[in-house]
């Protein structure tokens, strides 16, 4: 007897398949009359099986046993002795050439190789991976580790390709199982010799291998029988099946040639004996086939065959299983009809019925269909043709293109069927559907289509019709619309206007130039696409940049494109105009103070200016500084720059006037002649105007002497050009230049000065280093190159000479990598000067070079040594505090004093103040200007050089000694000037380069310290002033913008002046630049705002106020009784409908909150007028809303399907209680029903725990023990 037992709520019944809803009556559904049982609902888990499980139990409801999976990494072991190792450096185990080779295995193979060393120096290697990646591992490192022998092996050329395998995988196989190479001699090779090469026991292994194959191959046969092709059926059998038969009992393999293959040879293979026996059969088949057969031949329609034939071959494999009979098929390519069967005369009769039933069995007929309509049958993703196809299987349907036929073929009633189907969609088609073609130029085909297909998909859907048109290739203008005729009109009409619209469009080509394309189109591609928004029915195409096309064309009606071209070239004009390019000559050593701190300056010009300003880098050569932007602009950047190295230096601007004409030649080549000028002046820079402007004006700015130098230098060589212009040129090697030249280019003015002509050296940028350039008049040239010649001449003799250095100097000329000897090699034409190696205890130096370079580094090797031993040392005692003060950034102040006064500063190192006496007090992290200087040792600068050279570099040490002086602030204002976080003090401190030292709040002292080099003390004088100035007048307005009013307003009047989100509110405190504040919901006067701000401000705020309540009184509120199912319509989507109807109403809607006890009470403020005729409005809507509403809701009732668990629709139903709750998910035999248990209870968190929480067990349950 079973029992039934409820799972689940009733909830749960939703949840089962195949539930349905109960009858009136109460009975059980159709579907309920079988209840499952409970191990059919939850089948059991599978177990693992013990070893006394039986093979031929039933599996499970959860299918067969598992079966375990193979661990997918393995580890293989080998050792290598000591006399195979190929590296046997043991003294960079781990680190050598072993380690390397390892690791590029891993990296190739993916393995992971672990090497040891034995105690007999052997190397254990353990490779960790996948079976692959270890067999090529293992491979790879007996091949590169180990040392490698070879050995051949000889077996018979016929046995090489089982060695081979197929595709050479049982070779492969080979190499990788015994880690060795195999070369096998090709075909064409005489030698049966196979070469092994590797370890002694992988060649071994690898010939043990071979051996066994070609051993194996020994015992093997072949056979090759020619037997007539016409009986080969009769051995071959039905499907086969009969030569399968003969391997499976013989152990031979049989290769009989498939019939479309013109041979006759029958090849066994295998076992010697199985051959021979397999070789028996055969001929016995065929000696009987031979003798009972005969054979008769039929004509049959060419046309017919294939249905003979059947898909590969099938149906004639029936007949010969069937009747024993063969027939032969002429080949499909040729023109015979004739079949011929072949088989016992009794069974030819039965076989000639089957072959004349399979040609007619089929048949084929063609249904006359317009081209166009082809695809309509079809349908979408072959819809139409499907269904056919899915109910008639047997039927092959084909379409032929361009062809008005539909070919069918297939069964003859089902052909016939499917004739009837597709003569009904082809007659169904004609009635609804029309097509037409159209003519349209191909050139506008791209412009048809659209963006995308955006055009072409908008006509498609819009009109439903298919639109074909010719792909380019096709170079046709036929376009073809097809669908509903209404549709086919309207699409053709459109077609042809967009193609007359496109006729009359017109091109414009714009040049712009290729550099502003990229700012015109903007990035990614913004700007233009403003420009297409403006004219979106003009095209604009910019050329490929690879092509350097300046051409932009514009394509679209006549109007548009002129109006988008003037527009485009508005924006070019614009583009050009501040696209204006000016160079400024700036010295380098000014370039930091444009720059500013922290890029101040060079910001403010640019704002100001609205230029783009760019300076060359640090480590270039150039002075330039380029400036873009409108003419105008540019000028004015020009002038504030160069009015800042105005101020900076002693700078003088001068001109020349020098005839247009002679620019050029004054110029040089390159420009090496006026450079010549720059540099001999003293880097002056001379500005000539820009080619084509016809001035005659040359510009000359730097320090005042030099300018006048330049001047009277170019005036002269103007002369000279007028008079005569002769030109000379010298060859000399680079490295005798400088020498040529001479210290401060004493030697070039002496030549210079003689002859009166103008020497030019190459600049480091020029092509030929080489070159030496001489200008002047004739006579002057000839003298001056003669002179030179000699000099160059006399550099090329190289003399050897030696000179006594005392050994104590000698580390001055060879430190800091022989620096001094460098600089000598470099000014004295490559003089090479060697010093003895140290520890040598000799004073002779030897000088090759050159006889004059070689004493002109004499001399100057002297006077070096004069000036060490004149040297002196003297102590300066600035306070160690100062000292990075005085270093200057990275030590830059310091070096300037070194290089000008040719002296050498050491600074003492830096001492812990904890470690010595007390520090001096210190205020906001600085040391006290007040605290008393005592000397100490970290305090003394020590000066070495010339006695007179120490003192000025003395002098200028202690000139950048920063000096202390107090400025009187106002106590009140000194957390105003530090700032938030002491960043307004830390500003002014960056910006004038000085400390500035606060004293400490509870002082309560109106001083300000400020410690700096003297001028940028001064400026932070100034500027800490300006500041105190600043917050005094803003302590000012600050007290001016105090003034408060507070004004009494009825609380229920504060929303509306506060507005919808503050709007209101928001207005009157922009309007008139003051503070309103509401009071909080605790306040005890609800009814005061409190208004601050300047006087005037805060009255015409109260005002504004006074007069938004005075409106606001005159306003009522009435309330208006709206069915609550229409307000939703009335607010409309986020109350869009019901914001614009209080807009133009001019009053607030309020509807009742969700549970409110009265729901259809809506309430309408504003003034009475505007509130009568919203009110008319609402309840108009409300009429029109409440139609829809009860036509919904009959049809909702009458669409309603009957209760899930009641009647369908009578008075017995859920509603009246009989039904009773639903039963749930029910299951027979459940373990909770057996004697003494009972069903689990969900509620119970013992039956059902949750994760992570333990449950004291109480009794065994149905389910079994707990298992925790």
């Amino acid at each position: 007897m079973s029992s039934v037992a409820v799972l689940t709520p009733e909830s749960f019944a939703e949840h089962r398949s195949g539930l349905k809803d109960q009858e009136i009556t109460g009975c059980v559904p159709e579907d309920e009359a079988y209840i499952p049982t409970y191990l059919e609902a939850f089948p059991p888990l599978p177990e693992k099986g013990a070893p006394g499980d039986k093979a031929g139990e039933p599996a499970s409801a959860w299918g067969s046993k598992i079966r375990p999976i193979k661990a997918s990494v393995i580890t293989q072991v080998f050792h290598v002795p000591l006399e195979e190792r190929r590296y046997k450096d043991n003294s960079q185990f781990g680190e050598g050439e072993e380690a390397k080779v390892c690791l590029d295995i891993m990296q190739r193979t993916g393995a992971h190789i672990e090497l040891s060393l034995a105690k007999d120096q052997g190397l254990s290697i353990m490779v960790t991976g996948k079976l692959d990646s270890v067999m090529k591992a293992r491979k790879e490192i007996v091949a590169r580790l180990q040392t490698q022998a070879s050995a051949t092996v000889a077996i018979p050329k016929e046995h090489h390709r089982f060695v081979i395998g197929k595709n050479g995988e049982k070779l492969q196989e080979l190499e990788l199982k015994t880690a060795t190479k195999i070369a096998i001699p090709r075909p064409d090779d005489p030698s049966a010799n196979i070469r092994i090469t590797g370890t002694k026991e992988g060649i071994e292994k690898a010939r043990h291998e071979i051996l066994l194959i070609s051993a194996e191959q020994d015992k093997r046969a072949v056979e090759r029988l020619s037997l007539e092709k016409a009986f080969h059926p009769f051995i071959a059998g039905a499907h086969n099946r009969l030569v399968q038969e003969l391997s499976q009992e013989t152990g031979a393999r049989i290769s009989i040639p498939p019939p479309s293959l013109p041979k006759d040879e029958i090849v066994i293979t295998g076992e010697k004996e199985a051959v021979a026996m397999a070789l028996n059969r055969i001929r016995a088949i065929y000696d009987d086939k031979k003798r009972k057969t005969t054979t008769i031949s039929v004509e049959v329609k060419k046309s017919q065959h294939k249905y003979i034939i059947g898909p590969k071959g099938n149906t004639l494999q029936e007949i010969l299983e069937t009747t024993g009979v063969s027939v032969e098929m002429p080949p499909l390519d040729s023109g015979s009809e004739t079949i011929i069967l072949r088989g016992e005369p009794d069974k030819l009769g039965p076989a000639l019925t089957q072959v004349y039933a399979k040609a007619k069995s089929v048949m084929v007929v063609e249904v006359t269909a317009p081209a166009w309509l082809h695809r309509f049958i079809i349908g979408k993703k072959g819809q139409n043709i499907g269904r056919i196809t899915q109910q008639l299987p047997r039927v092959h349907i084909e379409f032929t293109d361009g062809e008005e036929r539909i070919s069918l073929e297939g069964p003859t009633e089902e052909v016939e069927q499917a004739q009837a189907q597709i003569q009904e969609i082809i007659k169904d088609l004609l009635v609804r559907m029309d097509y037409t073609e159209v003519i349209i130029d191909q050139r506008f085909h791209r412009h048809l289509i659209g963006k995308n297909g955006a055009n072409i998909n908008r006509i498609k859907e819009q009109y439903k019709v298919s639109v074909r048109i010719p792909q380019d290739s096709e170079r046709s203008g036929l376009v073809r619309i097809e669908g509903d005729p209404k549709g086919v009109q309207l699409a053709r009409r459109e077609l042809i206007e967009m193609a007359q619209r496109m006729e009359n469009e017109r091109t414009k080509d714009l040049i712009v130039e290729q550099k502003f394309h990229r700012t015109i189109i903007g990035q990614k591609g913004e700007k233009i696409k403003e420009v297409r928004d403006k004219f979106p029915e003009v095209i604009i195409n910019f050329p490929d940049p690879a092509q350097k096309s300046d051409i932009v064309q514009l394509r679209g009606p006549k109007n548009e494109v002129e109006k988008c071209a003037k527009f485009l070239q508005k924006i070019i004009a614009d583009l050009i105009e501040n696209s204006f390019s000016l160079s400024v000559p700036i010295f380098k050593q000014f370039h930091k103070n444009i720059i500013g701190k922290g890029g101040a300056n060079i910001k403010k010009i640019r704002e100001e200016t609205n230029t783009k300003i760019d300076l060359p880098t640090e480590n270039s050569n150039s002075e330039m500084i380029v400036i873009t932007g409108k003419k105008s602009n540019c000028e004015v950047a020009k002038d504030r720059i160069l009015a800042i190295q105005r101020e900076l230096a002693n700078i003088k601007e001068a001109e020349v006037t020098i005839p247009a004409k002679l620019h050029n030649s004054l110029i040089g080549s390159k420009g090496c002649l006026v450079r010549s000028i720059m540099e001999d002046c003293g880097g002056v820079h001379i500005h000539f105007p820009s080619e084509g402007s016809g001035s005659d004006k040359v510009t000359i700015r730097g320090p005042a002497g030099e300018v006048e130098k330049a001047k009277k230098q170019l005036l002269q060589l103007a002369e000279e050009k007028q008079v005569n212009n002769f030109t000379a040129e010298l060859q000399a090697k680079p490295e005798y230049h400088k020498f040529l030249i001479g210290r401060g280019g004493a030697n070039i003015r002496r030549v210079r000065d003689k002859t009166g002509a103008r020497i030019i050296f190459p600049s480091p940028d020029d092509t030929e280093q080489e070159l030496i350039t001489i200008v002047g008049k004739e006579e002057a040239v000839r003298l001056a190159q003669k002179e030179l010649e000699s000099l160059v001449k006399n550099l090329d003799d190289v003399v050897e000479d030696s000179m006594v250095v005392d050994v104590r100097h000698h580390r001055h000329f060879v430190c800091r990598r022989g620096q001094v000897l460098r600089e000598l090699a470099e000014e004295y034409g490559g003089v090479a000067v060697s010093f003895p190696r140290t520890g040598a205890n000799s004073q002779r130096v030897t000088l090759k070079g050159a006889k004059d370079c070689v004493e002109a580094a004499k001399k100057r090797i002297q006077e070096i040594i004069e000036d060490l031993e004149s040297q002196v040392s003297v102590e300066v005692a600035i306070p160690q505090r100062y000292h990075r003060a005085i270093m200057g950034p990275k030590g830059c102040r310091i070096q300037q004093i070194t290089r000008e006064h040719e002296v050498q500063i050491k600074f003492p190192e830096r001492e812990d103040n904890s470690a010595g006496q007390e520090a001096p007090p210190q205020e906001n992290g600085e040391v006290s200007p007040d605290a008393e200087f005592v000397p100490r040792k970290c305090d003394i600068i020590i000066i070495s050089g010339r006695a007179e050279k120490c003192e000025q570099a003395k002098a200028a040490l202690l000139a950048l000694v920063p000096i202390t002086e107090d400025v009187e602030v106002s106590y009140e204002l000194h957390r105003y000037i530090i700032g938030q976080k002491g960043s307004g003090i830390r500003k002014m401190m960056e910006e004038y380069e000085v400390n500035i030292w606060v004293p400490q709040p509870e002082k309560q002292l109106d001083v300000i310290k400020v410690t700096g080099l003297v001028a940028n003390v001064e400026r932070a004088k100034q500027g800490l002033l300006e500041r105190v100035k600043e917050l005094q007048a803003e302590q000012e307005d600050r007290a001016l913008r105090s003034f408060k009013v507070t004004m009494s307003v009825d609380p229920k009047f504060h929303p509306k002046i506060i507005g919808r989100k503050g709007a209101v509110i928001s207005q009157i405190r922009k309007d008139h630049d003051v503070s309103i504040q509401f009071p909080d919901k605790g306040d005890e006067q609800q009814d005061l705002i409190v208004i601050s701000g300047y006087e005037r401000n805060v009255e015409e705020a109260r005002q504004a106020i006074q007069q938004l309540v005075a409106e606001l009184q005159e306003m009522v509120s009435q309330d208006v009784h709206l069915d609550p199912r229409t307000h939703a319509r009335i607010i409309g989507a986020r109350g869009k409908a019901i914001r614009k109807l209080m807009e133009e109403f001019k009053v607030d809607i309020r509807f009742p909150q969700p549970g409110s006890d009265e729901p259809d009470k809506v309430t309408v403020t504003g003034l009475p007028e505007t509130v009568d005729n919203a009110i008319d409005h609402l309840l108009n809507l409300e009429e029109e809303y409440m139609l829809s509403v009860t036509e919904t809701e009959t049809l909702a009732a009458y669409m309603k399907p009957p209760s899930r668990y009641g009647g369908g629709g009578g008075a017995a139903g859920l509603d009246d209680g009989s039904g009773g709750p639903a039963k749930g998910f029910v299951v027979r035999d459940a373990p909770w029903n057996a004697a003494g248990n009972k069903a689990p209870d969900m509620s119970s968190a013992e039956d059902f725990p949750t994760f992570g929480t333990g449950v004291a067990p109480k009794q065994a349950s149905a389910w079994g023990p707990k298992k925790f």
